[in-house]
Order: structure tokens, then sequence, then C-alpha cells
């Protein structure tokens, strides 16, 4: 007896707004300071106003937009004080993960690391920005997955959104910082193996502090 297959739902229209506008904004492609229209998200998604409408709203819960009633909705900058959080959030994490990583048997995660940089290579390489993105973001991710504390994991994938948004930001403006993170992660990758936990820990604490700097000019913090 032949099996018949259920029709895939098509995704509601609000879902599909969201998920763009979202994706729009922490890609930079809306930028901070940005003012949108229903009417122009709405043209561009082949849906009524009323979808776009209530995806900007989900979008402002979130703290990624402002509502302007009669006039649009704002995309919210990303400030000096959320830059400064993040970041000392990833420092903390990401800098016990990275020793008591270096401190186990790592060749399990090296390999995974120095794939990883190859799909940051390959990224840089072709000019795909979002994708370096990606890459950088799973590169860190893994060394805090790999300390095997599944409490610390939930809260870095809970900055997830926040890094990509930040991230897409720096190289927008200055594309040639992402050769540098390569390097940079190339040396962490190498202490890791090397099985150098003092050293990997100073690499991560560098480099995050020199991303932060990265952040700094456009929030005008310094």
């Amino acid at each position: 007896m032949a099996t018949t297959r259920r029709a895939k739902r098509p995704q509601p229209a609000k879902d599909r707004a969201y998920a763009y506008v979202k994706e729009q904004v922490l890609e930079g492609v809306y930028p901070g300071g940005e003012l949108l229209s229903e009417g122009e998200v709405a043209e561009v998604l082949g849906v009524s106003r009323t979808p776009v409408r209530e995806a900007f709203l989900l979008l402002e819960a979130e703290g990624l937009m402002r509502l302007y009633p009669k006039r649009g909705a704002l995309v919210v900058p990303v400030s000096a004080e959320e830059i400064r959080d993040v970041m000392e959030t990833r420092l903390l994490v990401e800098r016990f993960a990275a020793e008591r990583v270096a401190r186990r048997d790592s060749d399990v995660v090296s390999q995974q690391l120095h794939s990883l940089l190859a799909d940051q290579r390959r990224h840089l390489e072709r000019g795909n920005r979002i994708g370096f993105v990606e890459a950088d973001r799973l590169f860190h991710r893994a060394i805090v997955v790999s300390a095997g504390n599944a409490i610390l994991t939930r809260l870095y994938d809970s900055l997830r959104d926040r890094q990509r948004r930040m991230a897409a930001a720096i190289l927008a403006r200055d594309p040639s910082v992402q050769r540098r993170y390569l390097e940079e992660h190339g040396r962490i990758a190498e202490a890791i193996a090397a099985g150098d936990p003092a050293e990997t820990e100073r690499l991560v604490e560098k480099h995050l502090e020199g991303a932060q700097r990265d952040y700094a000019p456009s929030t005008g913090s310094g």
C-alpha cells in the first residue's frame, strides 16, 4: 500500500517576516540607526503589512528594534555598554575553557580547530564575510564545548546573536581584520595542540581584548 506524504505547510507570513528582518539586522544589512518601514519590508517579501508589524513587535521585545507609530521601526544600534558586557562575559568563559582544554588530551579538539581554521581561510579567500563570521564563532565555541561544562556552553550560546551582529559590523567597516583574526586563531590552536595552558589563556585574552578595541570606533567609546 502506497504511503501518502503530507504536503509541507508553508511558513506563516509572520514567521517569514521575523526570520528575514532578524537575519538582515544580525548580518548588518540593516545597520543600527536605520529606520525601516512596514511597507518596504512587506513589498520585499510579498506579504501584507500585518505580519511585518507582528515581526517588528517580536524584534522590539528582543531589543533589536524600537517602534515609532506612523514612522517605522528603528534598528537599535549596538551600545558601548552591550559590547562591554558581551566581551567581559566571553573573556570569563573562553579564558577558563581554553586553559582547561589545553591541559587535556587535545588531539580531537586540535583536529576540529584546524578544520574550522580551513573554513575561515576559505571564506576569507572567497570574500564571504558572512561565512567567515560564522566560522569564527564556531572556532571559539568549539573550545568552550570541549571544556566540558554544559552550563558555560549554554551561557556562551546565549550570546550567539549579539556575537554575529557585532562581528558583522566590524568586518563591514574593516574587512582587513579577518586576516588578523585568522592568524590569532592559528596561534591559539597551536598552543592548545602543544598542551600549553598558560600560553593558550594569554593568547585568548589578547585576541578578545583586541576584538573589543575593534568594536570601539563605531560606538564612540574610544
